[in-house]
């Protein structure tokens, strides 16, 4: 589910920066909106990074687990228990683990970024608002 996330946010994320930089060109936006076409890109970028880049490490990093967890016998149990016993055993799965975390690690940070950029546009968003 994540590859459809990530691809329909990065879209929107695209659609919201064409559209803002449209209606605020960059010649004559204030500085406020200039921020906030900043926090657009940046969303943007941290969304394209996971499209482009985080992604399909995870998803070939977790396909070389998934192969090397059956061939030490485990992996038809869900949760995280019998994977850890073994890589106190397995200094390969050990590090495959390892760098499926940083990998996951990264891909969350970049998702957290873009949510906190959007977190913004929307805080600047609301304060238009004319109730």
């Amino acid at each position: 589910m994540f590859p459809a996330y990530f691809m329909l946010i990065s879209v929107c994320s695209a659609i919201s920066v064409a559209a803002f930089a449209y209606l605020h060109p960059w010649k004559t936006a204030s500085t406020v909106e200039r921020y906030q076409l900043g926090f657009l890109l940046s969303a943007l970028g941290c969304n394209l990074s996971n499209v482009l880049v985080f992604t399909p490490m995870t998803v070939e990093m977790m396909m070389k687990r998934h192969r090397m967890e059956k061939d030490l016998g485990i992996g038809t149990e869900v949760g995280y228990s019998k994977n850890a016993e073994t890589a106190k055993r397995s200094p390969a799965l050990a590090a495959m683990n390892r760098k499926f975390g940083m990998i996951h690690g990264l891909s969350s940070l970049a998702n957290i970024i873009s949510f906190g950029s959007l977190a913004m546009h929307s805080w600047y968003l609301s304060s238009k608002l004319d109730l």
